[in-house]
């Protein structure tokens, strides 16, 4: 029997990407108020071209939900370094969400939760049950990939990705995709804002991960390290465990649904002139190009 197969999408990711895709030539898709949609139609462009292109039979969009999340509560620097949106982007947020449940797709998000979390979440329920690709351009991401799990990461447009298996990662890293979070314990995240170990890159983490499987194998084999690598890990303990705490992502978001309920949806007849209306007319003629029949799904 040929199992069911789930798109798990980064929603914010693929916002983000589309709004300064679009915002660095310029191109905001304003309505008649002068709201800019360019975010908006971007991200559901992009997830209608990877509908046509991986052919899930289920999707789930996940979103994070305010920049607070329970990780500013374990360190307050956690992604403090990221820059506010910019203006036009900020009420797109909403309207992403709008749109989306508009054309169907289920969308997921609580606040103080990471949209990781429930990308982890739902991979560890369903990789049982269901072949699951998850689009994103987050290489935390890797931890969660297995044998049924793959990681697609956006690289050009709305059709070039870079896809990661669970063979591939083995391959090029030489640990397993939980290991990951170990790696990034040591060598820290700029982007999210914690430091891991001050002085140990990314390939000494890399290393230690590969010869002694976790940070607590390197921690209990501490007397076989230089001196110097020694006396980095043993002045920077806290941080080296907290940077694992912020590193792994969550497996345990309460998910009240069913995988039924994340059927790929049918789209109304309605629903072209529903996104005129909403001056989404790149969306409506994505839709049309592939559609001489509205009321059944092209991207089914």
């Amino acid at each position: 029997m040929t199992k069911p197969k789930l798109l798990l999408v980064d929603g914010m990711a693929v916002l983000f990407r589309n709004y300064f895709a679009t915002a660095a030539v310029n191109q905001y898709f304003r309505t008649a108020e002068g709201l800019a949609t360019n975010g908006v139609q971007g991200f559901i462009r992009h997830v209608l071209t990877a509908k046509m292109l991986m052919k899930p039979t289920h999707m789930a969009i996940c979103w994070d939900m305010g920049a607070y999340t329970f990780r500013n509560d374990l360190y307050a620097g956690y992604k403090a370094n990221r820059p506010a949106p910019p203006d036009d982007m900020k009420h797109q947020f909403d309207l992403s969400k709008e749109v989306s449940a508009q054309l169907g797709w289920k969308n997921y998000g609580l606040a103080g939760i990471e949209a990781d979390d429930f990308i982890g979440s739902f991979s560890e329920r369903y990789k049982e049950d269901a072949e699951i690709t998850i689009i994103s351009g987050d290489k935390d991401l890797l931890q969660l990939l297995a044998p049924t799990v793959q990681v697609a990461f956006m690289k050009k447009g709305f059709h070039i990705y870079d896809s990661y298996t669970e063979e591939r990662f083995t391959k090029e890293y030489g640990i397993l995709p939980r290991q990951f979070a170990d790696v990034k314990a040591f060598m820290g995240d700029p982007s999210d804002g914690y430091p891991g170990v001050k002085g140990i890159g990314p390939k000494q983490a890399l290393d230690f991960i590969r010869t002694y499987g976790s940070v607590e194998g390197v921690l209990s084999s501490l007397h076989e390290l230089k001196p110097g690598q020694r006396k980095k890990i043993e002045e920077q303990l806290d941080m080296l465990k907290l940077s694992k705490d912020l590193a792994e992502i969550r497996t345990d978001v309460p998910l009240e649904t069913q995988l039924d309920e994340l059927a790929v949806p049918v789209y109304s007849p309605a629903l072209i002139p529903m996104l005129e209306r909403q001056e989404l007319g790149l969306v409506a003629r994505h839709i049309e190009k592939f559609s001489g029949a509205p009321q059944e799904d092209p991207f089914a």
